[in-house]
């Protein structure tokens, strides 16, 4: 009895040493709070009192946040009053406006996209119009995200666009009225052949999974299908629990599609399929490429976990942070990462560490010897840190130089405005190719064009030259420098040669814009990406999938 007397003390000295330990922890990290926010508050007051010229408190305060943030991640974000509309638009797809893309040309924005069945568009704006007034305000001289403030505004509120259309002599004006603009999760849905579907998911907004379950319901009402491509490229990401209704159009009711942890264990959650799916059989292939992240990575490593589809394209972004919007005072709010995503195998696909900075304040990647070993449902090995690697891996799509500057030089753009103007009508959209006549038209405009670059080669000997300089090596190799260098000049005439079928690529696919918009850009593509053609070839081959499930795919 004395010795379970002893112990017993001993474990009540140990749980209030315990719980002293706690509480000291706990109150001394409020205390150290509470004490920062003073030194804060006392040095902010001084210093707009003091300072000998005048201060922006607004300014200082901004700095201030964005400087404390800036040590953290970039997707914890302080959102001010003046920027909420576009939060909002972040999240639901919707503001208020003539919905249509701009970009900085020179002094100048131009349209560059009007959407289709959008006041833009209905009101004749069209690509290549250069804005100059907006609602008698100057619009020559403005940044571009200057001139889309103006253009937005109240839905049923109207403006007066005064554009310059290249080939009029005289500006137009268009009175355009505003409308609530909902962007689509799903901007394309079709069918790439007579048994495969294809879904385009450019952003994961309000609405995203119905948007996903609506267009799989049609192709399977209105085709035998027999292979789904969903893709994902260029999608960052948006809401998590769209993610997970995505991924629930094509499993089962009450499978884990991804959970969430962090510091705060009260808000740990692990998110199920809740509802019927739309079809848990049908092949199914993701295309994914580095800019696809976050919520994208959820679905298809969600995917490829529950082995529900192969994963086709690049090795994906890695982002694995959850972000949770928790308002401030004067209607401020701050986006915060508040936990990490797992998807079904136990994995979490971040592939930055943002909690231990490197001297200088970068982060690094996860290395290899924390990387770790997870196995889908099917039992393939798959791995966590560093975002998704597909089952079937494919090169990043490169342009040659000589595209690279006709594209960034508006000249393909200002051709293919040129093209719309001189052919009221061309082929549907998916079939449409330009022919070599319409290309030596496209070669002939350029004569006069300044669309000068370098090559890769031609860097490369720069970079040797600048070397051997200054290691004092040029002198010895200049004869031979110099006969390398001329052989290596481009002939930009030659180069219009060597990558006339990418170029053509890309005119037709600028072309097409002009009279089917953004859908017509997508359907144009199909039979020159890579990607779809990769995806097509694999859903058509029960044997890719039987092997990929089975570990003896050989990519």
């Amino acid at each position: 009895m004395k010795k379970i007397s002893i112990k017993i003390k001993l474990l009540v000295v140990t749980l209030v040493a315990s719980i002293g330990i706690w509480s000291f922890t706990a109150s001394d990290e409020y205390f150290e709070i509470s004490r920062n926010i003073d030194i804060f508050t006392t040095l902010f007051r001084e210093l707009n009192i003091y300072y000998v010229d005048k201060t922006d408190p607004e300014d200082l305060v901004r700095k201030g946040i964005d400087s404390m943030l800036e040590n953290l991640d970039p997707y914890t974000q302080f959102i001010p009053e003046s920027e909420i509309d576009d939060y909002r638009f972040m999240t639901t797809g919707q503001y208020g406006g003539v919905g249509a893309l701009i970009g900085q040309r020179g002094d100048s924005v131009i349209i560059t996209d009007p959407y289709e069945g959008f006041p833009a568009q209905k009101a004749g704006i069209m690509a290549g119009d250069i804005i100059k007034e907006i609602n008698g305000q100057k619009a020559i001289g403005k940044r571009s995200d200057e001139v889309s403030k103006m253009l937005k505004g109240q839905p049923n509120t109207s403006l007066t666009v005064v554009i310059q259309r290249p080939g009029e002599a005289n500006p137009i004006t268009k009175t355009i009225m505003r409308e609530e603009i909902q962007i689509k999760n799903v901007p394309f849905y079709g069918m790439l052949d007579e048994h495969t579907g294809y879904i385009r998911l450019s952003s994961f907004t309000d609405d995203a999974g119905a948007e996903v379950k609506e267009a799989l319901t049609a192709l399977k009402t209105k085709n035998k299908l027999e292979g789904v491509i969903l893709d994902l490229r260029g999608n960052p990401g948006g809401l998590l629990n769209e993610a997970v209704n995505i991924v629930n159009v094509f499993i089962d009711r009450g499978q884990e599609v991804v959970s969430t942890r962090g510091k705060v264990k009260e808000w740990d959650k692990v998110y199920k399929a809740l509802n019927n799916s739309v079809d848990t059989q049908v092949p199914l292939a993701i295309l994914v490429n580095s800019g696809s992240a976050s919520a994208s990575e959820i679905v298809s490593g969600s995917l490829q976990d529950l082995d529900r589809g192969i994963v086709i394209g690049q090795r994906t972004f890695g982002k694995g942070l959850v972000q949770t919007t928790r308002p401030l005072s004067y209607n401020t709010q701050l986006k915060v990462t508040t936990a990490k995503y797992y998807i079904p195998s136990g994995r979490c696909i971040q592939a930055l560490d943002y909690t231990h900075r490197n001297a200088d304040g970068s982060v690094g990647k996860v290395p290899d010897s924390l990387i770790n070993e997870f196995k889908t449902k099917g039992g393939r090995k798959v791995f966590d840190g560093g975002g998704i690697t597909p089952d079937i891996a494919t090169e990043q799509l490169s342009f040659s130089s000589v595209s690279q500057s006709l594209v960034g030089k508006y000249l393909i753009f200002d051709y293919a405005t040129i093209y719309r103007q001189k052919h009221p009508t061309i082929a549907p959209a998916k079939s449409f190719r330009l022919d070599d006549a319409g290309y030596e038209d496209f070669v002939s405009f350029l004569s006069n064009k300044d669309y000068d670059y370098i090559t890769e080669s031609e860097k490369k000997l720069i970079e040797l030259k600048e070397d051997a300089e200054k290691e004092k090596y040029f002198d010895a190799i200049k004869a031979d420098y110099d006969d390398l260098h001329k052989k290596l000049l481009h002939d930009k005439t030659a180069d219009l040669k060597t990558h006339k079928k990418e170029i053509k690529e890309l005119l037709e696919n600028e072309i097409v814009s002009r009279y089917y918009y953004q859908n017509g850009r997508i359907e144009n593509g199909f039979d020159y990406d890579p990607d779809i053609l990769l995806g097509l070839k694999a859903l058509k081959d029960p044997a890719v999938f039987s092997a990929i499930k089975n570990r003896t795919y050989k990519n």
